[in-house]
């Protein structure tokens, strides 16, 4: 088995990447809704959109099905996403 613990390096060095590129995207999407739950605080609206939220899960399951992720492993990581800006709307609205 020689060269393994050479491939396994790569490989993890490219895990390590993806893992850093994964937080910037997830910090430049909540920048994004920070300002979608302050816009909405503003104009009174509720910190929870339903029907967008269930459009943004249908796209993504799409998405993750094209890509060859299981799009129910995608759905659940968007739910989690979602419930934590819903939290941030809902403190924003509070004024917190």
């Amino acid at each position: 088995m020689q060269g393994l613990p050479a491939e396994l390096d790569r490989l993890r060095g490219s895990i390590d990447n993806i893992d850093a590129a994964l937080v910037h995207l997830l910090a430049e999407r909540f920048k994004c809704t920070m300002q979608v739950g302050e816009l909405k605080a503003a104009h009174h609206l509720p910190p929870a959109d339903p029907a967008r939220e269930e459009r943004q899960i249908t796209r993504l399951r799409g998405l993750a099905t094209e890509a060859g992720l299981d799009p129910v492993f995608a759905e659940k990581f968007l739910n989690f996403i979602i419930a934590e800006v819903i939290h941030h709307h809902e403190r924003i609205a509070e004024g917190d």
